[in-house]
């Protein structure tokens, strides 16, 4: 028996999964860990308590196997956030910047006023936001001094969190990355596939601190030193986590889409082998790269709110003393009585892109009842998908069949089935919600030949409940007018 480990870093914990190659679940374990806010508007993760953490959940997840007979480990990550560690030892020179992280906002400003940003989306596929990867880098070779002394030393290695958890297993002899985590720097060009000259150089970031990048699929390195786990296992698979949750939804052909419903909303749609440039400002990424080459590309939009506004709900309003109490509550009237709530809690996404805009509900009465809000605060982050979803269509040109769902918030059935009814799709929710794990697993188990191409990963992915549409046209066209009209407000 072999098995196969994913390592799913994300922003507030690690998850190990260990699973068979049959895909038996044998053990998996989650460790969550501090995060810093320094300053209003920054957030910073300490390198050191990630990687005790990866050191832990793997520990816990292997105690009752031969670790010797792990054939492959896959790696999954929190994209953006970018670290900074010396090539010769693999330790962290500084704090890592996440993703969430603001700080940069002044230099992006700077950039769009010299009518900069759609040379970075033409080349990249990314707007000019502090979200992404490259003017973090910019940002701390010009204020910590131990980024900036190693880089002159020739010591820096610099790269998001996949390319860090590679350096550490494999006892700092490899600094690498791959495509999808690459594709998000505003460095890499997308039609290239190399790192750019021209952007780096307005970026004002040295184009060699760049790793090397290798396809998503196939060998990277060979674990040293790590505790817990015999030399020599390979690291064979490597995706950001979105990309990883595409994978892992077996959304292998153009046309196929996935949404994951965690704090926010992650949209995904395959578009196949050639990047499209989107009319709604939705951002172009590579989703993998195979180990012949070949490129897949994506669509994505994201909707900053989703969970978090159940979450508001539960801590901000108090309704509920649970999350998923919500939808008992909301099930307690037949419909939130035209009552609309833009889920703008910390501004808006794509396709609306309004960083100012602030939540709001419209259509309160003296008859409005908080379950008739919860309910309005459910279809709103439905509401919301089906704008990007819509703009999606149109830069594809042509309708989603169906769309595969995941994260915490997809146990709401509730949810599930407005969501299918404003689309106008089916929903399909898989058996198994681990689904960013599961694509990191299943790309290093292709990189290593347990399976021989993706196409097999589609026989394993099994359906728990499809979600059908239940509205007719008419009533769809007029429940998304209730929207339209409340988003033109904020």
């Amino acid at each position: 028996m072999h098995y196969l480990l994913a390592i799913d870093q994300g922003t507030t914990g690690t998850t190990a999964l260990l699973m068979d190659e049959k895909l038996n679940k044998i053990a998996q374990e989650s460790i969550d860990f501090e995060q810093f806010f320094p300053n209003p508007g920054e957030v910073e993760h300490d390198l050191n308590l990630i990687w005790n953490t990866v050191i832990q959940a793997i520990g816990a997840v292997t105690q009752k196997i031969d670790i010797h007979q792990i054939a492959a480990i896959g790696i999954t990550n929190q994209r953006e956030t970018l670290c900074f560690w010396d090539r010769k030892t693999g330790e962290p020179l500084s704090r890592a910047i996440v993703w969430q992280d603001r700080r940069t906002a002044s230099l992006c400003e700077k950039l769009k006023k010299q009518n900069l940003e759609h040379l970075f989306q033409e080349k990249t596929g990314l707007l000019l936001d502090p979200y992404f990867s490259g003017t973090k880098a910019a940002w701390a070779l010009e204020n910590w001094s131990e980024v900036k002394s190693a880089y002159k030393s020739g010591k820096l290695a610099v790269g998001t969190i996949d390319s860090f958890l590679i350096a550490k297993l494999s006892g700092a002899t490899e600094h690498l990355t791959e495509p999808s985590n690459a594709s998000r720097t505003l460095c890499f060009n997308l039609h290239k596939h190399v790192w750019d000259d021209e952007l780096s150089e307005y970026l004002k970031v040295p184009k060699e601190i760049w790793l090397t990048v290798k396809p998503s699929i196939g060998v990277f390195a060979k674990t040293s030193r790590v505790p817990g786990l015999p030399d020599g296992i390979p690291i064979s698979g490597v995706l950001g986590d979105q990309q990883a949750a595409l994978l892992g939804q077996a959304c292998l052909s153009e046309g196929m889409a996935k949404c994951t419903f965690g704090t926010g909303a992650f949209l995904l749609l395959n578009t196949g082998t050639k990047p499209i440039k989107s009319k709604y400002r939705l951002l172009t990424t590579i989703a993998w790269q195979l180990k012949n080459g070949e490129y897949t590309y994506a669509l994505e939009g994201s909707a900053f709110i989703a969970g978090a506004a159940v979450q508001w709900v539960r801590d901000g309003l108090g309704w509920i003393k649970e999350s998923g109490e919500i939808e008992e509550l909301a099930q307690s009237v037949t419909s939130s009585d035209g009552i609309v709530f833009v889920p703008a809690l910390t501004g808006l996404g794509a396709p609306h892109w309004n960083p100012c805009a602030t939540g709001m509900f419209t259509g309160l009465t003296r008859g409005t009842t908080k379950a008739h809000m919860a309910r309005a605060v459910l279809e709103g982050i439905a509401f919301q998908n089906a704008d990007i979803l819509s703009a999606m269509q149109n830069d594809l040109g042509r309708p989603l069949k169906s769309l595969n769902v995941d994260g915490g918030a997809v146990a709401n059935n509730l949810l599930m089935q407005f969501q299918a009814d404003v689309l106008g799709v089916e929903l399909k929710r898989p058996k198994y919600l681990e689904i960013t794990s599961l694509g990191a697993l299943f790309a290093a188990g292709v990189g290593v030949g347990i399976w021989q191409s993706l196409s097999e990963i589609e026989k394993t992915w099994k359906i728990d409940r499809i979600f059908k549409p239940q509205l007719n046209e008419k009533q769809r066209t007029d429940t998304m007018a209730r929207w339209t009209r409340a988003i033109a407000r904020v």
